[in-house]
């Protein structure tokens, strides 16, 4: 179900405040059904009625050369609240779709990505708005940094859309699919050094169950890593296929998640650091936003959620607050 978590507000150095929406999308099997339907637990926050219900991605398998919908767009629009010459950083670009109804409706935009076949859609989807939007290749743990360098000061939004995109699911030769036979690779970032193969051949045992449990949280994890060790001493795991028979012949299929679901999610957020990149994305929002500015997470599970959830709570205060109301005085 998706969800708005939290509402929040962050008061900033010069007394300003900025707002801080984190929405949740949960998917079913690494896919976001269409027939899963938007609800909300508001609390104060504005009214909000979606036209036409949620922007769901399509799960039919397609060949890949084409972005889903956007996941949540008409809620990350009425949040963001976009408008003329605003400037917004959409730090998980993917596909395009959430920057551009930003840019429809007046804002300016930089894009950041660290896959560059999606940063090359995105550029080609959006020309038309070549005056008000950017797009630059990164990881948006260095978003700082990189807003820098091209001589931004501040943001009046931001959007983080986190996990992983439907298209990268598609293409089988990136390895995030455990239906579809490819590599066992697994980087958002092609050029990074670390594959999923790497680590399942590599990894002591011990090593390998901490990572099943502590980011699949995967409750056979250690029977799973003893499995995977005994067999790589006979051949090398190669193929995403292969991972995913094993871990379906520990653990027999039950409904429609696939056994291997939260083995492959586990590598995934492994391989590409997911975890700690956004504790440190999330440490640098503050100095970047500014008063007024607004800040939509959308999470796709739980560890995501405890990071969001931890660092809302510990910078800002919640935007329903308790009436402090006058002591009552005695009667003369």
């Amino acid at each position: 179900m998706s969800r708005l978590l939290f509402n929040y507000k962050l008061s900033t150095a010069d007394g300003g405040e900025n707002i801080l929406y984190h929405l949740s999308d949960w998917p079913q099997d690494n896919c976001r059904s269409a027939s899963e339907q938007t609800s909300f637990r508001q609390g104060n926050s504005p009214d909000f009625n979606p036209s036409g219900g949620h922007n769901d991605l399509d799960c039919s398998r397609k060949s890949g050369s084409e972005y889903h919908e956007s996941v949540l767009l008409d809620e990350v629009t009425h949040y963001l609240a976009p408008d003329n010459n605003k400037l917004f950083l959409d730090a998980t670009l993917g596909g395009g779709g959430h920057s551009e109804e930003l840019l429809r409706r007046g804002a300016r935009v930089i894009g950041l990505d660290q896959d560059p076949a999606a940063l090359s859609f995105a550029k080609a989807r959006l020309s038309t708005y070549d005056d008000k939007f950017g797009a630059i290749q990164g990881n948006f743990r260095d978003f700082g940094d990189i807003l820098s360098t091209i001589g931004i000061s501040g943001l009046d939004g931001l959007l983080l859309d986190l996990g992983i995109s439907s298209r990268q699911v598609d293409d089988a030769e990136r390895g995030f699919s455990f239906t579809k036979p490819g590599p066992l690779d697994m980087r958002m970032d092609p050029d990074a050094e670390i594959t999923a193969a790497e680590l399942v051949n590599n990894c002591e045992e011990e090593e390998l169950a901490r990572v099943f449990y502590e980011y699949g949280e995967e409750r056979a994890s250690r029977r799973i890593a003893s499995t995977i060790v005994n067999r790589r001493k006979e051949k090398l795991f190669e193929c995403t296929t292969d991972l995913a028979s094993l871990v379906e012949s520990i653990l027999p299929r039950r409904g429609k998640k696939h056994p291997a679901t939260r083995v492959f999610q586990a590598l995934r957020i492994a391989v590409n650091n997911e975890l700690r990149v956004l504790e440190e994305a999330l440490a640098e929002v503050p100095k970047w936003l500014r008063p007024g500015g607004r800040l939509v997470i959308i999470s796709f599970h739980s560890l995501e959620d405890r990071i969001v959830k931890s660092y809302l709570k510990r910078c800002s205060r919640s935007v329903i607050d308790r009436p402090e109301w006058p002591e009552p005085k005695q009667n003369p």
